[in-house]
């Protein structure tokens, strides 16, 4: 629940539910990112959401203002991406990222 808190700090739009609810859901761009309370039996998995934005050092100063440490600075990767990981109070990875050459690849971004 205190992702809650961590989410609306970074800017994303709150939809539905809050701190105290056992459903929340965020906007991203065109997209949504929700977050439920499991209360059966331990969860075992790992995934990543990538969310692309306009500015990935300004998104990673947001992120740093938060106090939860991002695993490293914004760097450039070979696969055409500017990005960095964070992981946010609950344990869930994220990666915000931004396409290096947006044009050619499509890419749209978030408005987050």
């Amino acid at each position: 629940r205190s992702a809650v808190r961590f989410y609306q700090a970074l800017g994303f739009p709150l939809l539905h539910g809050g701190e105290n609810e056992p459903f929340t859901s965020f906007a991203t761009g065109a997209s949504f990112l929700n977050l439920t309370v499991e209360t059966q039996g331990p969860v075992n998995w790992w995934g990543r959401v990538i969310i692309y934005v306009s500015d990935v050092d300004a998104m990673y100063r947001k992120v740093l203002a938060t106090g939860f440490p991002p695993a490293f600075p914004p760097r450039d990767a070979p696969w055409n991406e500017r990005y960095f990981h964070v992981r946010d109070p609950d344990g869930h990875e994220l990666s915000f990222a931004r396409a290096l050459n947006p044009a050619r690849d499509g890419v749209t971004t978030s408005t987050v």
